[in-house]
C-alpha cells in the first residue's frame, strides 16, 4: 500500500473580539481535528496593530503549519477543500458579517499550499462571510500564495518564526528575507512577539 500523500500547508490565524488568544487556541485544536490534517508546527503569538481600518482593538496573529492530503492527483481540489473547511471554523467561532478590515472574531488566511501556484474561482462554501457586505469578496478568487503575503508584516513576523527558510511559490527570496525588509518599513511597535508556543499545554504561554 502507498503512503497517504499530503502537503504542507500554512494557515494564517488572526482575531481581535473577545479573547483573541483564546480564540486562537480554540483554532489551533480544531485545525488538528480537520479530516486527515496534522499540525506540524505553531508560531508563537504576537500582538499586531489593524491594519487597513486603525480605530479598533489591536489582533492576535499566529501562523499553523498543517499538512493535509491531497485529493487524489489534484492540489486545486485540496486547497479548495481546506479552504472550505476554514471557513466553516471561523463560522463555527462566530465570525460575523463585517466592514473590511474590520474586527473579526476569528481570521483564518490559507497562505501557502506546498509548492502549488492556484489561482481558481471559490465554490460558494469556500467564501468569505463577508461577501455580502463587502463587495470586494463577492467573486473573490482563491490565490495561493496568498496575494497580500509579502505585504503584512503581522502574517510575515509568525510565518518565518517556522519557516523563515521557506520560498513560497513565484517568490525570489525567503520568508525570513521579506521579514526583515517589510520591517523596516513598519512603525516601532506594529509587530511584537507576546507568547511562546507550548505544544504539552497546546496553548500559548504569554505574559499578559
Amino acid at each position: 500500500m502507498s503512503a497517504r500523500r499530503t502537503v504542507r500547508a500554512y494557515i494564517g490565524l488572526g482575531a481581535n473580539v473577545g479573547d483573541p488568544a483564546r480564540t486562537l487556541v480554540d483554532a489551533v485544536g480544531a485545525l488538528a481535528t480537520l479530516p486527515g490534517a496534522t499540525v506540524r508546527r505553531v508560531s508563537p503569538l504576537y500582538a499586531t496593530a489593524p491594519w487597513g481600518v486603525t480605530d479598533q482593538p489591536e489582533f492576535r496573529n499566529a501562523v499553523v503549519a498543517l499538512d493535509v492530503p491531497l485529493a487524489g492527483d489534484d492540489p486545486t481540489s485540496a486547497a479548495l477543500r481546506l479552504l472550505g473547511w476554514l471557513k466553516k471554523l471561523e463560522r463555527d467561532a462566530g465570525r460575523r458579517r463585517r466592514r473590511r478590515w474590520g474586527p473579526r472574531e476569528l481570521d483564518l488566511d490559507l497562505l501557502v499550499f506546498g509548492r502549488h501556484q492556484i489561482s481558481v474561482d471559490r465554490p460558494p462554501s469556500a467564501r468569505s462571510i463577508d461577501a455580502d457586505v463587502d463587495p470586494t469578496k463577492a467573486a473573490k478568487r482563491l490565490e495561493v500564495p496568498h496575494r497580500d503575503l509579502g505585504e503584512r508584516l503581522f502574517v510575515l513576523a509568525p510565518l518565518a518564526e517556522i519557516a523563515p527558510r521557506l520560498v513560497p511559490p513565484g517568490w525570489t527570496e525567503t520568508v525570513g528575507t521579506r521579514r526583515r525588509r517589510l520591517e523596516t518599513t513598519e512603525p516601532p511597535g506594529a509587530v511584537r512577539l507576546v507568547g511562546s508556543w507550548h505544544p504539552s499545554r497546546r496553548a500559548w504561554a504569554t505574559g499578559r
